[in-house]
């Protein structure tokens, strides 16, 4: 763009769902701010329980209280914004707000896709290597691999976020989303953007797909122990401790593969923020529920904390 005529971008105006009558929008709102609530309410509740009670502090309830952070950060970073645009009090977001939105949002995304695999890593070696699990998954382990699932966000979100906010920007400044995500705001760059497109399809494919095949070849492995099992029993207990994380992995992936991976021609923008809601808004509400209905344990850790509070009260 040099020599050309071009205004530098101060400020943003997200578009969100202001196409929509402003009854359904206040209808939206009051939707996404109980779920807002719940999410908040619903992870928070898991962090403190297996916090406190000592049933729960091996390592699969380690890892779900760093799978309840990001879904903590995730939200905050999105949702409080678009809940604002929804009633219209200010739909405008500064030029290092938008850049920070998207930072955060690649961070966490990228690091639960990690965190997933190493949460499945743990249940194939809880359930192959039942007498070793211990020793495997010590204290020292756990944290080396709970460092290796926050990091990957950090070179992923630094160098995507810079590459493309280091673009000029001109003509319209209206981000067709409820977020400042990667293809709307790119699509207001005024310049050749192909290099950092191939990087972007590049980068996204091997972030998905790598920690996806870890969960295939963990799962693969767990599907092969519990063939292995002679009881039907003893099948169903071992696939049971592992049937809450599966169902997070398929949640998890299938929205986020909707959304970045249909063709061009049937990702109309609408329908990449609809598609957009699932995995922002609505998988991070589940996941707490999900562990919580179809885990004993954490069941009867919540029924114990419960019932702990009330005896406390009562004195």
């Amino acid at each position: 763009m040099a020599g050309g005529n071009w205004t530098k971008v101060e400020e943003f105006i997200l578009i969100s769902f202001s196409s929509l009558p402003t009854e359904i929008q206040s209808l939206l709102f009051l939707t996404f701010l109980i779920i807002y609530l719940a999410t908040l309410m619903g992870n928070t509740l898991i962090i403190l329980v297996t916090l406190a009670d000592p049933m729960l502090h091996s390592p699969m309830y380690f890892f779900l209280r760093n799978l309840s952070f990001m879904e903590i950060g995730f939200n905050l970073v999105i949702v409080p914004k678009m809940l604002g645009t929804l009633l219209a009090w200010d739909r405008t977001i500064s030029f290092l707000g938008c850049a920070t939105q998207m930072y955060f949002s690649f961070f966490f995304g990228v690091d639960e896709c990690f965190l997933l695999a190493t949460m499945a890593y743990d249940r194939c070696v809880a359930i192959c290597s039942p007498l070793h699990y211990p020793v495997i998954m010590n204290q020292r382990t756990r944290a080396k691999l709970a460092v290796a699932s926050w990091f990957p966000g950090f070179p992923v979100a630094t160098v995507q976020t810079t590459w493309l906010f280091s673009f000029p920007f001109c003509g319209t400044n209206k981000v067709n989303h409820f977020f400042c995500d990667s293809p709307p705001v790119l699509r207001l760059v005024c310049a050749d953007t192909a290099l950092f497109e191939i990087y972007a399809i590049v980068g996204t494919i091997l972030v998905v797909m790598t920690p996806c095949l870890l969960i295939l070849c963990s799962y693969t492995h767990i599907a092969a122990a519990i063939l292995k099992i002679p009881s039907a029993k003893g099948k169903h207990k071992a696939f049971s401790t592992c049937s809450s994380h599966l169902l997070v992995v398929c949640l998890f992936y299938v929205s986020l593969s909707l959304t970045y991976f249909r063709p061009k021609s049937n990702n109309s923008p609408e329908s990449k923020k609809l598609l957009s809601l699932s995995y922002t808004v609505v998988t991070p509400m589940l996941n707490p529920i999900i562990y919580s209905l179809r885990n004993n344990e954490v069941k009867n850790a919540l029924g114990r904390t419960f019932r702990k509070k009330l005896i406390l009260n009562n004195f």
